[in-house]
């Protein structure tokens, strides 16, 4: 990605960015707010590298941030009524870090309200519309930071991913999604859905420059003891460029959309034409993954929504007469009704007498996935499977059926459930011109490598050889 320096100013690439980003929004609805005022550090930028300074790795780059990521620049509404208007008193932690290396936030992308959804149609503000396609959903929940990069406004935006919520709208779009291993990026400042399953991370054209913005996020924050020790950072041995590939035959039915499998198939082609060695392996416990997923997400929810009451902050209703009508009419007006629904869930799997039967066998089938996954990396360095079971879909198709939502999310929510690190890569399209991604996974903590090897396959694969580049900030560097 191209960074500021006395040739190329800061104020030049924000600008750009700005013009983008305002050319693209009526139509694709990228933004709930876009930073005008990100001119003004720009100009600050500038001034530094014009008096020698060190400004950081990511000097004057523009970039966006998801809209349930706190910060001191504009309302953080999580795309819900009950935060409008909502002025963070804090800043979340991967916010500072990529400041602190010179990155200017250009504004706040779009999502599915507090990241429930699958197609960021479960907006207040609107869905966004997929960068190929203004009939097609973007994906989400991370949506508008998904077509954002597409689009090229920005060279890289952040995410969080809890059951797939990076790697499908990177997929829909045809960019790279990185789900980092759990804990490996402080979560401290951004919108809790489901705290034992959201990652933070990124979105951006290219490998490479999503390992350098793990460079400047991962590691510890003491606001968040959910956080790892930075072991990214960490001088990691490839002894081996000869890899083993583990090719999940439970992932390979008539559940996945003719075109996903035909990109699969190619891609498996040429891992084995570059001298990689592909394995089929079955993993019978992955057909629990979606069910459990569906118990433990909606009982965190309904445990991290129960603040959200109109006394505090944020939207309150206005006609209530007593405190209990406040409280049921704020969340009755505030939340959409895809948290009114996970809300009721989470609180039926959690009640007296459900608990034992729904959320504890949720609890031991994560269990039984987890060790699953650890056999299956004792046979392979990597996992290859598709990231959705269809490429992206109608916008209007599945809003009003629940349960067909759900399933798009059969083949991502497996990893936020082990805890793994996942990126989805892209390497085909339909013959529509769809792009599809595939998503490799590795064992915890193998983010670096997992990265450099999702680089390679991607500059190895048909895609990598004959996409259309966006043209980011006047080009790659």
């Amino acid at each position: 990605m191209k960074t500021a320096s006395k040739d190329l100013t800061a104020v030049s690439l924000v600008k750009e960015a700005l013009e983008k980003a305002h050319h693209y929004q009526p139509d694709y609805h990228v933004f709930n707010w876009i930073n005008d005022a990100a001119i003004q550090r720009a100009e600050e930028i500038d001034r530094r590298i014009a008096a020698g300074e060190d400004v950081g790795r990511l000097a004057g780059v523009p970039y966006a941030v998801k809209d349930n990521f706190l910060t001191n620049e504009g309302d953080t509404t999580a795309s819900a009524r009950i935060l409008e208007g909502f002025e963070s008193p804090v800043t979340a932690t991967a916010v500072k870090k990529l400041e602190a290396e010179g990155a200017i936030m250009i504004g706040r992308t779009n999502l599915d309200a507090f990241a429930h959804g699958s197609s960021t149609e479960n907006s207040y503000f609107g869905p966004t519309k997929n960068s190929r396609d203004l009939e097609r959903v973007a994906g989400g929940s991370s949506g508008g930071s998904a077509v954002a990069v597409a689009l090229g406004i920005v060279p890289f935006t952040t995410g969080t991913d809890t059951g797939g919520s990076i790697r499908q709208p990177a997929s829909f779009n045809g960019v790279f999604g990185f789900k980092p291993t759990y804990g490996a990026i402080s979560r401290y400042g951004v919108v809790a859905m489901t705290s034992s399953l959201d990652c933070v991370g990124f979105f951006a054209q290219d490998a490479a420059d999503i390992d350098l913005l793990m460079r400047i996020c991962a590691g510890q924050d003491p606001y968040d003891l959910t956080s790892l020790p930075d072991y990214y950072g960490k001088e990691q041995v490839f002894d081996d460029p000869v890899k083993k590939i583990g090719a999940v035959k439970d992932f390979d039915s008539e559940a996945i959309a003719p075109e996903i499998r035909a990109v699969l198939k190619q891609a498996i082609e040429e891992l084995r034409e570059n001298g990689h060695e592909v394995i089929e392996l079955e993993m019978p416990a992955l057909k629990y993954a979606l069910a459990a997923y569906y118990i433990i997400t909606p009982a965190e929810i309904a445990s991290n929504l129960s603040r959200h009451d109109g006394i505090r902050y944020g939207f309150r209703s206005e006609n209530s007469t007593g405190l209990t009508e406040l409280y049921r009419n704020t969340r009755g007006e505030g939340f959409m009704p895809e948290n009114k629904r996970r809300i009721m869930v989470g609180n039926f799997v959690l009640s007296s007498g459900f608990y034992d039967a729904y959320y504890l066998k949720a609890a031991k089938a994560r269990t039984v996935l987890i060790r699953e996954f650890e056999k299956a990396f004792e046979k392979c360095d990597f996992l290859l499977m598709p990231v959705s079971p269809n490429p992206a879909f109608k916008l209007g198709e599945k809003v009003n059926d629940p349960v067909a939502m759900y399933l798009e999310d059969v083949l991502s929510v497996p990893l936020n459930l082990a805890g793994l690190p996942g990126i989805s890569v892209p390497v085909g399209e339909t013959d529509a011109g769809l792009p599809v991604g595939l998503q490799l996974a590795g064992p915890r903590r193998s983010d670096r490598e997992l990265l450099r090897f999702a680089g390679e396959m991607h500059k190895n694969s048909a895609a990598g050889s004959t996409e259309r580049h966006v043209d980011i900030m006047g080009g790659k560097d």
